[in-house]
């Protein structure tokens, strides 16, 4: 049974939530809250397997809020949901430690689609997301991205590039997988073939 957590600031998106995943067998939705506070403090005192939430919320963004689950929870996957189409959000989320972003126009197939892939340990994209960071895959690595990607040519795992840049190794797995993503390849082999290919690494 997945154990869903909801947070956006409004409320008619959570009911909407609800709404579209009610009959769902093996999704159970355990809470709901409107700012990153309440989800934070509802996660002291009780097991989540997913977070569902919006990159804007009203106290602590979304990319805050991603940090700080993921450095508390570190098992706990999040999903971002939000009708923002910026670049910068998208890649932001992930590199915060997200494991997908879908958008808010996503019928119920797409969104049940979207939790048991990266329930499963997987990373999901709305179709829209994928074109967005296509067509800027070239354009968009940040700087920590690119540092993360020189070290993975250079044949580092991710403890060695953790240790390197003082990072966790959780933080250095989403780099990669942002970079995966982004790149839209499908291991490292392909992504260093990527980046050679695309002059990346100059």
């Amino acid at each position: 049974m997945i154990r869903l957590y909801f947070v956006d600031n409004h409320p008619l998106i959570l009911e909407g939530l609800r709404a579209l995943l009610k009959g769902a067998p093996d999704i159970i939705v355990a809470g709901q809250a409107r700012n990153g506070a309440t989800c934070l403090s509802f996660l002291s005192e009780h097991a989540i397997d997913l977070i569902l939430t919006d990159v804007c919320l009203p106290d602590i963004d979304g990319l805050d809020l991603c940090a700080a689950v993921k450095l508390e929870y570190p098992a706990i996957k999040i999903l971002a949901l939000s009708s923002c189409r910026d670049v910068k959000y998208i890649t932001e989320m992930m590199a915060h430690g997200a494991s997908g972003y879908v958008m808010k126009d996503a019928d119920r197939e797409e969104l049940l689609e979207a939790i048991h892939t990266v329930y499963n340990g997987g990373t999901y994209f709305s179709p829209g997301v994928n074109q967005l960071l296509g067509e800027g895959k070239k354009h968009h690595l940040t700087r920590r991205e690119k540092e993360v990607l020189w070290l993975i040519a250079e044949g580092n795992t991710n403890p060695e590039i953790a240790e390197k840049l003082f990072i966790s190794a959780d933080t250095v797995n989403s780099h990669r997988k942002n970079l995966l993503a982004k790149l839209e390849v499908k291991n490292t082999a392909m992504l260093i073939k990527y980046a050679v290919d695309n002059n990346l690494l100059v």
